[in-house]
């Protein structure tokens, strides 16, 4: 193998790394979105969560108190 050959192999290889390295940048980035999508979504759903375990506890105390949450009208009434 020549110089010239060398020369143009290191390049080739140089090439494929180069290549390489910015696809993986790319599925990095990718996934940096992803996981930030999934973060503001626990996120959200763990407010809701909250929201329902409060209501839940809410309808228990009235159930225990021997109310009906069914029959008792709404704030706004």
């Amino acid at each position: 193998m020549n110089v010239s050959e060398k020369t143009e192999s290191l390049q080739q290889q140089i090439d494929d790394l180069q290549a390489r390295v910015a696809f993986q940048e790319d599925n990095l980035t990718a996934l940096d979105e992803v996981i930030a999508k999934q973060d503001r979504m626990i996120i959200e759903l763990n407010k809701k969560l909250d929201m329902l375990v409060g209501r839940v506890k809410d309808l228990r105390d009235q159930l225990q108190q021997g109310g009906d949450p069914l029959e008792e009208r709404p704030p706004h009434y």
